[in-house]
């Protein structure tokens, strides 16, 4: 593994990580982006963009592909768009958040997700070891908080919980540590992007 492919990043700093296949990235991801910089306390943050989803059956475009469109759609000096997951050799968030914590000691990092991703975040690989090790930060739509706050991780780790006006806090919070804050998303998706025809030259069949 080449270390010098990876970012840079100085201990001390704060980096959100934001994981998923981008496939393709958009506008929507961009602002939760800015957002969770600004309420999480953020200095900056990783676009993981991943080799493929376990839980998905099918594959997503060519990870050349997905990472060309995701730095044309994210233009922040203060996001970093990269391919660490596949250099790491990892295929699950837990995996790679260790293997992240292994290769930059003194880093805080925080893991970013939507409601969704909470609400079944119980099916996920190691998902209490993610819980007990990085703080994580959860990005909703205003109706989207009642089947998050009903999941297994929420009320496992009910008390662990940083109230919303407090979201600034998180970066620099001691893991176990979670919280919540709304955010007006964009009805933009990646789905609704590869359905309309507007991406994927290159697709599975």
């Amino acid at each position: 593994m080449t270390r010098h492919a990876f970012p840079l990043a100085r201990p001390g700093q704060t980096i959100g990580l934001l994981g998923g296949s981008f496939d393709p990235a958009h506008d929507g991801h961009v602002h939760i982006t800015r957002e969770a910089m600004k309420r999480f306390g953020l200095s900056r943050v990783w676009w993981l963009v991943s080799p493929g989803n376990p839980l998905k059956a099918r594959g997503p475009a060519p990870l050349e592909q997905r990472m060309a469109r995701a730095r044309r759609v994210m233009q922040d000096p203060r996001v970093t768009v990269t391919d660490i997951e596949a250099r790491l050799g990892t295929r699950y968030t837990a995996q790679t958040l260790a293997g992240l914590i292994a290769c930059y000691p003194g880093v805080r990092f925080v893991w970013l997700m939507g409601a969704d991703n909470l609400a079944q975040l119980h099916h996920w690989q190691d998902w209490e070891w993610i819980m007990e090790n990085v703080p994580v930060g959860v990005l909703a739509r205003p109706g989207d908080r009642i089947s998050a706050r009903m999941s297994r991780a929420a009320r496992l780790y009910a008390r662990y919980r940083i109230a919303g006006r407090a979201s600034h806090m998180l970066a620099r919070a001691d893991a176990p540590a979670w919280c919540f804050v709304n955010v007006a998303l964009s009805g933009q998706s990646s789905s609704a992007i590869r359905a309309a025809g507007g991406w994927g030259a290159v697709e599975e069949t």
